[in-house]
């Protein structure tokens, strides 16, 4: 069996046999003489001992789990940039169709672009270094994540109308940008319940439905706010405006 050698000299490892262990020679390379160390100094690194059922070998029977890296093919790149493409035609198509899209247009959209938004997002943003869900389980959660997200427009909508507002168009900048926080910590919420991200990245994650569907929405010519919108809209008898609330 080889000894492994290093000389103390010029740092050159060799191997030698065993049957010259403890004796002394030159080294091949630089000629200083050198001892070859015998077994008591060999040192020997032994595997960690592993848990559970063994064979009659000593051998594990339990099979190591391996984890499978979650990353983003240029196939998936393509598909989520054929979808942006398609999305902002459909936009100028329906603001080309009619100057104020109805609401189930609008809802239809928010939906549907929901879990592509949502997969998309979680595929860039999920930490490379954990293991990420996978096939069905990944597709229910994102699917979960999704209705959250599209359930903001409706929150959206909601508010603004309790608080007083005929229209989405009468919603003054600054309570338009309040309900977008309020819609940022509810997607948040939802992003880190369903799909566990860190909180950074949750916010990161809704954040781009937010963006890519206000942008969409933009262009397609929807009153969201009064900074967004063209004309003023009066509020309905009865109601009042939010400014005139906390005037």
């Amino acid at each position: 069996m080889a000894i492994q050698v290093t000389c103390p000299g010029c740092l050159a490892r060799f191997t030698v046999s065993d049957k010259y262990a403890g004796k002394k020679g030159p080294c091949p390379k630089c000629k200083k003489e050198i001892v070859v160390p015998d077994k008591s100094q060999e040192v020997v690194i032994h595997a960690p001992e592993t848990e559970g059922p063994k064979d009659s070998k000593g051998v594990s029977v339990l099979k190591p789990i391996k984890r499978e890296e979650l990353k983003v093919t240029p196939l998936q790149i393509g598909i989520a940039v054929g979808i942006a493409v398609i999305s902002i035609a459909v936009a100028i198509g329906v603001r080309v169709a009619t100057e104020s899209p109805p609401v189930p247009i609008l809802a239809l959209g928010a939906i549907a672009l929901a879990f592509p938004l949502s997969w998309v997002g979680y595929r860039f943003l999920r930490d490379d270094e954990l293991g990420g869900y996978m096939g069905n389980e990944l597709n229910i959660r994102v699917a979960a994540c999704a209705a959250i997200f599209s359930a903001t427009w409706g929150l959206y909508w909601f508010l603004a109308y309790y608080l007083g507002n005929a229209t989405l168009a009468t919603v003054s900048g600054l309570f338009f940008a309040v309900l977008l926080v309020v819609m940022a910590g509810v997607g948040t919420v939802g992003s880190l319940a369903s799909l566990e991200l860190e909180f950074a990245q949750s916010l990161l994650h809704y954040v781009l439905y937010l963006g890519a569907t206000l942008l969409l929405a933009i262009m397609c010519g929807v009153e969201l706010a009064e900074p967004l919108s063209s004309g003023e809209t009066k509020p309905k008898p009865g109601q009042m405006n939010l400014d005139q609330i906390y005037k």
